[in-house]
């Protein structure tokens, strides 16, 4: 069947193929950057499925600073549509509408991030790959296209944020010496991003009202990352190594 043959009323087989896999320091979920750019030390690399490594694919995007990447939410379960969804910068208990929001909880899961291009690289078969910054996706997310960011047509100056106006706040976050000895096998922009993603405070939306004694955690790095929040500043109390399974 065509890809854009009509199957039903309202509907398209939309042929979309996965291009590829965005490989990213966030092993889970949970401390995801709830946007993207707000981590910009976080270093993700984009892997092309061949055919689409082909350089001549990527003639010209050199001369882009950032892209669109446009991705699977594929770790959300498809479920029945809902109207209705909960931001959690709105507290993670005021409902809105979904088309005005950026939740994943979207009727086709598909996503959409702007992220810096740091380099095009090739890899031992001659295929290329992207190293981008500031990326909002948990590891091994599906990939299934790739824009050039173009700023006089995407960048609208005097554009309007909703209830998304100001950028969230940011929490000062502090090390143990334990956390520090955890993860000294991490490079300075590493632990850049770590800080980065903490100072968000990743708590879940409605925890985000002030001091919290409970202890949280979050894989990233191959690090188990356990915080706690205190008078405005995030703890960081250890990071110990998780073992690769695979190893």
């Amino acid at each position: 069947m065509p890809a854009s043959e009509k199957t039903d009323e309202g509907s398209f087989t939309a042929g979309i193929e996965i291009i590829g896999y965005i490989n990213t320091p966030y092993d889970e979920k949970f401390a995801v950057p709830r946007q993207p750019g707000l981590a910009p030390h976080a270093l993700s690399t984009i892997v092309f499925n061949p055919p689409y490594d082909d350089p001549l694919a990527f003639e010209g995007l050199e001369g882009f600073s950032h892209i669109h990447v446009i991705f699977l939410f594929d770790r959300i379960k498809k479920a029945t549509f809902s109207a209705r969804v909960r931001p959690p910068r709105l507290g993670g208990n005021r409902r809105i509408g979904v088309f005005a929001s950026r939740s994943p909880f979207r009727p086709t899961r598909i996503g959409l991030s702007v992220m810096k291009l740091e380099k095009i690289g090739r890899n031992s078969r001659g295929g290329v790959f992207l190293v981008v910054s500031g990326a909002d996706l948990t590891n091994r997310t599906p990939i299934i296209d790739i824009k050039p960011y173009v700023p006089f047509v995407d960048a609208v100056t005097d554009a309007k944020g909703g209830f998304a106006e100001q950028p969230p706040k940011l929490h000062e976050v502090c090390f143990s010496k334990k956390a520090l000895d955890d993860l000294n096998d991490l490079q300075d922009f590493e632990i850049a991003a770590v800080k980065e993603t903490l100072a968000q405070d990743p708590r879940p939306a409605y925890k985000n009202r002030g001091e919290d004694d409970k202890v949280y955690g979050f894989g990233m790095y191959r690090h188990e990352i356990r915080f706690r929040v205190c008078v405005g500043t995030v703890l960081v109390e250890s990071g110990e190594r998780v073992t690769d399974p695979e190893n």
